[in-house]
């Protein structure tokens, strides 16, 4: 078997991916890199320091307060776009989240940056699935403006893996996972074809998704453990230190059971939301 060449380490090119902004290019490289787990080079201990640019984004859509941006009704052809185009756009940030993770983060195990860029690739299709719906309604990526929720978090939690952790993966995407069946809900709702496949994409991301919270938790319970602190505790404080969004009921209790969360976590998140 021929070598990789060290031009291929795993977290250059996560680096290298993440500052793509053309959003199809994007996709083809993190599901490029994925394709080659089996044989890529990790260098958990080489030193990357972040260029300017971070994250790599298209031009559009424009990027304001979610506070700013306007509330339009699915049961029409529109405001249906608008909401697809919302989820789209979590699902790019969340490209850039796991890209984030992989090369960020020096010191892990190799098994931490596979399990991200499966992540990342599995976000990739997302976002494609979305997109490619979105195109057949006669709109596209870019065409309403979005917020920069997921990014955000991941800029303020930069500097400490442990809150990355605990913050991005086991917070803001697991409100996708308490999220998800409501919207399909209204989605079925509006009962329109578009509508419809897109309750079918929602059940493909929440399969996902799960996962993906599941790999958060587990790095999460990981890093607690090697620094002697209580999850439980050092949750509450790290979600005060770095003003994570408070959260909102229904919990969905099994996808969150299936994501690794434990009945002590569900009771204090219930009592939370």
């Amino acid at each position: 078997m021929t070598a990789t060449p060290p031009s291929a380490e795993l977290r250059q090119r996560a680096l290298q991916a993440l500052l793509e902004p053309n959003p199809l290019q994007k996709v083809l490289l993190a599901q490029y890199l994925w394709a080659q787990e089996a044989t890529i080079l990790i260098a958990p201990q080489l030193h990357l320091v972040a260029p300017a640019g971070l994250p790599g984004c298209p031009a559009r859509p424009q990027l304001r307060s979610h506070l700013d941006l306007p509330k339009r009704s699915p049961f029409t052809p529109e405001g249906l776009a608008a909401l697809l185009h919302a989820v789209t756009h979590i699902e790019f940030n969340a490209i850039n989240l796991a890209l984030d993770a992989v090369w960020r983060f020096a010191g892990m195990p190799p098994a931490y940056y596979l399990d991200w860029l499966k992540v990342a690739a599995e976000e990739a299709r997302h976002f494609s699935l979305l997109r490619a719906e979105l195109q057949s309604m006669g709109y596209d990526y870019g065409d309403f403006a979005a917020h920069t929720g997921l990014w955000d978090m991941t800029q303020k939690t930069e500097g400490d893996l442990l809150a990355r952790m605990a913050l991005v993966p086991r917070t803001l995407e697991a409100r996708g996972l308490d999220a998800t069946p409501p919207m399909q809900a209204k989605l079925r709702k509006v009962g329109t074809h578009h509508a419809l496949r897109a309750v079918a994409i929602l059940d493909i991301i929440l399969r996902d998704e799960i996962g993906h919270v599941a790999i958060g938790n587990h790095w999460y319970r990981l890093l607690c453990a090697q620094r002697a602190l209580d999850p439980l505790a050092t949750y509450a404080k790290l979600a005060q230190q770095y003003g994570a969004p408070r959260l909102k009921g229904p919990l969905n209790l099994q996808a969150r059971r299936l994501a690794g969360f434990d009945e002590a976590e569900l009771a204090l998140l219930g009592a939370d939301a």
